[in-house]
């Protein structure tokens, strides 16, 4: 019988990040959408800059929790704390519960409250994936708090319990894929180290999307073209593990591009339709398409929400991201990069 987790110090306060990720190969749709349960693989770069950061610090036992979320930083530093919206609360209360059960079944079973306190280095439900980071910070916050240091794998696994698939993911730096089927951990493919890419952020939208990723997800079923992608995607998943181990950025690219475009064909074509993109998101479009035409190689990708995500290689960034600022519709550009794994450290920051 295998041994229960050990703790590795005493519970206490700590902070932690994580990092979001982009998806090269989405995850859209899901067989359950609590555990969840993807009905395909899907495929992610972890990023640098676009991070959440949580603090946890523990409270008595039978104490409530305690939810916080800082404004939005200026300057890389978190402005006020602030009363987060209602179903935030529940959301994260309702995992610090899932946490407290997992801690049941280690040898330091933890029963006490928590007072957590979160922001994101990026803009929120905005399509960057910021569930991803948040509840991966939350996850490895929690856990430290309780005195346990994770392997990434168990990690993974947790943070994907919150109901965030791409959570799992983001429990890796690097290249991370995630299984089908009812695997609950995502798999390291190559470290970031193998090949650094970049990752620039055109946002045109910074306010949260009126239809969430996860209503995206329960309508994703109803496209006439769901069942067309599904049978596609092994294929593109093959062409992106190939394209990364070789670093064949044109092949990489391509498909990546594909993937992006059949995400939106998907919950466009949804009953009722998503309407992700806005103008901007088509402006943003072209741009990648002229940066092409003119020799910068360049290749556009989007999560579920109009901001526009564009990898190029370190040596071309500065030419993509001149292109995209001077588009009149991009608010800004977040330069990020190829990222490393999330991180914690005693003491509550925030």
């Amino acid at each position: 019988m295998e041994s229960p987790i050990e703790p590795v110090r005493e519970p206490g306060p700590v902070t932690a990040e994580a990092p979001s990720n982009i998806a090269f190969i989405k995850y859209w749709g899901a067989r359950d959408l609590e555990e969840p349960v993807p009905f395909n693989r899907s495929l992610s770069m972890t990023l640098d800059a676009c991070r959440s950061v949580c603090s946890a610090s523990p409270l008595g036992e039978g104490e409530e929790d305690e939810i916080w979320w800082l404004d939005k930083p200026a300057g890389g530093r978190p402005g006020r704390p602030a009363a987060p919206p209602p179903a935030f609360v529940e959301r994260t209360k309702r995992h610090l519960d899932r946490l407290r059960d997992w801690s049941r079944r280690t040898a330091a079973p933890y029963s006490g409250g928590f007072r957590i306190a979160t922001y994101n280095t990026f803009p929120t439900a905005a399509g960057i994936a910021s569930s991803a980071s948040g509840f991966t910070a939350l996850t490895l916050a929690a856990t430290a708090c309780m005195g346990f240091d994770l392997a990434p794998r168990t990690l993974s696994a947790l943070s994907r319990s919150s109901g965030s698939g791409s959570a799992a993911r983001s429990a890796w730096g690097g290249y991370v894929e995630w299984p089908d089927g009812d695997a609950n951990a995502a798999v390291q493919i190559l470290d970031e180290r193998a090949w650094e890419l970049c990752d620039l952020i055109a946002v045109v939208e910074t306010g949260a999307k009126k239809v969430s990723s996860r209503d995206g997800h329960r309508r994703a079923e109803s496209s006439p073209y769901f069942a067309p992608r599904l049978a596609a995607l092994d294929g593109r998943l093959e062409r992106v593990r190939a394209a990364l181990h070789a670093r064949d950025f044109k092949g990489l690219g391509d498909a990546v591009e594909e993937e992006g475009i059949d995400l939106h064909l998907i919950a466009m074509s949804s009953r009722p339709p998503v309407y992700y993109w806005t103008p901007g998101t088509i402006e943003v479009l072209a741009a990648v398409r002229c940066l092409r035409s003119d020799g910068v190689a360049a290749y556009a990708t989007m999560d579920a929400g109009a901001n526009v995500h564009v990898i190029c290689q370190p040596a071309d960034a500065e030419k993509v991201a001149d292109r995209l600022e001077a588009q009149g519709s991009v608010k800004y550009v977040v330069r990020d990069r190829t990222g490393g794994p999330p991180v914690w450290r005693g003491g509550a920051e925030l």
